[in-house]
């Protein structure tokens, strides 16, 4: 897949159910280990080669903006002449080679609205697409040639997700074997690293207004349609949707066990 092909993120959400660590930030600017969540996503992307983003914003946008806007002065040495009215005298150079497209896409729109919104900024032949909560090991580079190979106008990436249960295995009135909350369910649940042709934006989003879900109708009529190819993941995958997600995930940081720091 060429390297300037976007990758979008949806940056809209609030993190309800994560409050203990993202009432006053938007969900993709709670930090593991120091950083935006956003920013490990990215990090995991720009490593597959990929470095022009798209990010869908909403919930206090400009927390994100404004991190970004100051990311240089975050991270590189500089000095500044207080009384003399220079800008900064950066000594390094920018710590990335991002290319972000900030757009606002609603406060209260649905995930299918956030991405339709920002059509305009799709100008490759195809478009990668994920959440922006949510790390992994994932090979990027053997998903978009996955979905390149395949033709199809979608491809979702299927994890196996850690089962927050406890599973038991029944026969007749008995439990014959219990597990307290095995590694992994045995199935296969949408991981939200998504690759997608240009015409999903015009064929799959085009009627809904502010609440067309992603999830529903768009992706439910491309599986109909026979048009959603399946990249499979095996490794490691996590979503923050809890603020017990968010301890594991700095957990795993913080010992320097982070699988999905692949940089």
């Amino acid at each position: 897949m060429h390297p300037d092909t976007p990758v979008v993120i949806l940056c809209g959400g609030q993190g309800t159910r994560i409050r203990e660590a993202s009432e006053s930030l938007p969900k993709a600017m709670v930090e593991v280990g120091g950083r935006p969540i956003v920013w490990h996503i990215m990090k995991l992307y720009r490593q597959a080669g990929f470095r022009r983003f798209v990010l869908c914003l909403g919930y206090k946008s400009w927390a994100i903006k404004e991190y970004f806007l100051d990311y240089r002065a975050r991270s590189a040495d500089f000095t500044l002449s207080l009384g003399g009215g220079e800008p900064a005298a950066f000594h390094s150079e920018a710590a990335e080679d991002w290319e972000i497209t900030f757009a606002e896409t609603g406060l209260e729109a649905a995930t299918g609205s956030r991405v339709a919104a920002i059509a305009p900024y799709i100008d490759t032949e195809n478009f990668l697409l994920t959440y922006g909560d949510g790390v992994s090991d994932i090979d990027i580079a053997a998903l978009a040639d996955e979905h390149e190979a395949s033709g199809l106008v979608g491809t979702v990436t299927g994890v196996h997700p850690t089962s927050k249960f406890g599973e038991m295995h029944v026969d007749g009135g008995q439990v014959v074997e219990f597990n307290e909350k095995p590694t992994q369910v045995s199935g296969f649940v949408s991981g939200g690293f998504f690759a997608f042709k240009r015409e999903f934006l015009t064929d799959y989003l085009a009627s809904g207004g502010d609440d067309l879900w992603l999830e529903h109708e768009p992706l439910q009529k491309l599986a109909r349609d026979g048009q959603l190819g399946v990249h499979t993941h095996d490794g490691f995958w996590c979503a923050m949707d809890t603020y017990k997600d968010f301890q594991y995930l700095n957990g795993l940081w913080s010992r320097g066990d982070a699988p999905w720091k692949t940089w």
